[in-house]
């Protein structure tokens, strides 16, 4: 099986506040990880800078020249209390949309199975109209998107298994039949989204789970909901919102994921995909706070994708 990694040259151009729990040290734990020999077979490739304008694909007209009028020509800008914009931002935005596009191109053209994007900053909080919770652009809506416009699939799948509501991919597919997005998130907790009462037109399935819960209530939210709602949508394409959050060592969620539960959730919906879309996975970063456990379950993660296992 040929997983392809794609990483970001580029990852700390986006500069945030010393402290700030989204920072270059995230990219740099996971690089570490992904080096040890049993990741020796990774098919590998640096992103290069996508093109920012595709961003009009899923925000509202406008959206990219505000973000460019905060940016600062030097240091770093406010947006909210958590969101910050420096003068590399943008750079680092359109590299991570570069990879994720990549990786979206390498798969639909059959050169690797599967990928996985080792990018910063995330995207799936970024609303239509509203950059939010660390994230400036939406970079897997953008790659669902490409995937239906250049490779022609017409129903493309993300699922989400990052600790906090994806609310910005939510947002953009809200009323769109032939977007699903399943997500599976600790609640309450940021955004205050996510709803199992919030289905968009039949397309969104969201599945609270409450804090301090583990493995066995994931598995039960994937096996008895997304998951089967995920069969029913028959994707041509599935995309990954992969947050590492959900570990529990994080320290911005409470959840009781362990690594072998990312490589359990991940083993699941590679079945899904192999059963609907002929095993067309793109996955992404998202979030993770917590270094050692961020690294643990992107190697469990990248692992299962490679179809091994680790440990």
């Amino acid at each position: 099986m040929a997983t392809l990694l794609v990483s970001q040259p580029n990852f700390a151009s986006h500069a945030t506040p010393q402290g700030h729990p989204e920072r270059p040290d995230r990219i740099r734990v996971i690089e570490a990880a992904l080096e040890a020999p049993a990741f020796a077979g990774l098919a590998r490739r640096d992103a290069v800078s996508g093109d920012l304008s595709l961003a009009e694909l899923v925000h509202a007209p406008g959206y990219l020249q505000r973000l460019a009028q905060i940016r600062p020509a030097e240091g770093i800008a406010r947006i909210d209390e958590d969101t910050f914009i420096s003068s590399g931002s943008l750079d680092a935005v359109a590299t991570a949309l570069g990879g994720g596009l990549m990786a979206l191109e390498a798969v639909a053209l059959g050169e690797a199975d599967n990928a996985f994007c080792a990018v910063r900053p995330p995207g799936h909080h970024a609303e239509r109209e509203t950059p939010m919770g660390f994230c400036l652009i939406n970079t897997i809506a953008i790659v669902a998107r490409e995937a239906q416009r250049k490779f022609g699939a017409e129903r493309v799948a993300i699922v989400d298994f990052d600790v906090h509501h994806g609310n910005g991919t939510a947002d953009i597919f809200a009323s769109d039949e032939s977007v699903f997005y399943g997500s599976s998130h600790q609640m309450p907790l940021y955004p205050g989204t996510g709803a199992a009462s919030e289905t968009g037109v039949g397309n969104i399935v969201n599945v609270p789970l409450a804090a301090r819960s583990g493995g066995a209530e994931m598995r039960a939210a994937y096996e008895e909901q997304i998951l089967p709602a995920l069969d029913d949508f028959r994707p041509d394409f599935l995309l990954i919102s992969a947050g590492f959050d959900a570990d529990y060592r994080d320290p911005l969620a409470q959840l009781d994921w362990h690594p072998e539960d990312f490589a359990w959730v991940t083993a699941r919906l590679m079945e899904a995909a192999d059963r609907r879309c002929g095993g067309r996975i793109v996955s992404m970063l998202e979030g993770g706070y917590d270094r050692a456990g961020l690294a643990e379950g992107a190697a469990a993660h990248v692992a299962t994708l490679m179809g091994s296992s680790i440990g």
